[in-house]
């Protein structure tokens, strides 16, 4: 049963997360960072590519190399690691919308609040899909192009923020991830995360979220009731 008392009575704008939340697209990256890792020697588990969705590319790889690799990455490291990923997923199958999803977005739009996409991808594949298949402008995305410090810090959901020009208290986050989670929290935004990933939910509690979920098709089940809440 969702707490609907948690959600913002006077809601503007909702920021949707990409991967795992509008594209089934995870299992692509995963196997697109493991493969990457691993042609530098670097065994990287499938299970932290979900862990650290959301983060930038490039904090992903210093990340690894700390935790796997034992040393710090160089920019040559982080150059070669990521051009390998970004070849890796243009020829990865391409993943298809996740259930629900447009219908949400065109919803949420037709009842007049502003949607941004929050994102710590670089990938062109999905990126370039956002206006054909969710009618998402170029404007409407913040993606790992447009901010220096990626989630799990606030600076993406600030800048969310910044583009609906509303305050933390007239947003809603829709996330998948516990680094997204802990973005939107760190702004101060009430966050839904949808778990259609493989981590266990505690992860997700335990990252902040406020509401969690198991799919998409639960989300739409709620979405008419959650976008049109009132106290």
């Amino acid at each position: 049963m969702i707490n609907y008392k948690i959600i913002p009575s006077t809601l503007k704008a909702v920021f949707f997360d990409m991967d795992g939340v509008l594209y089934d697209s995870m299992s692509n990256h995963a196997h697109s960072w493991v493969e990457s890792f691993k042609a530098v020697g670097i065994d990287f588990p499938a299970y932290d590519a979900y862990l650290n969705e959301g983060r930038t590319g490039n904090s992903t790889i210093e990340l690894a190399f700390e935790q796997y690799g034992n040393r710090k990455a160089t920019k040559e490291d982080i150059e070669k690691i990521y051009k390998h990923k970004t070849n890796l997923m243009l020829k990865a199958p391409s993943p298809e919308i996740m259930p629900e999803m447009q219908n949400i977005l065109q919803q949420t739009m037709a009842n007049g609040y502003k949607v941004i996409i929050v994102t710590g991808s670089k990938q062109p594949s999905l990126i370039t899909r956002l206006k054909n298949d969710f009618n998402i402008q170029k404007q409407n995305i913040v993606s790992g192009f447009d901010v220096i410090n990626g989630k799990p810090d606030p600076e993406p959901y600030l800048k969310a923020l910044k583009k609906a020009n509303c305050d933390a208290s007239q947003a809603l986050v829709i996330e998948n991830a516990p680094m997204g989670v802990k973005s939107a929290k760190a702004a101060n935004i009430t966050t839904i995360a949808v778990n259609t990933g493989i981590l266990k939910p505690e992860i997700l509690s335990d990252a902040g979220a406020d509401i969690i979920l198991d799919n998409t098709q639960q989300l739409a089940k709620e979405w008419n009731i959650i976008i049109k809440h009132q106290e």
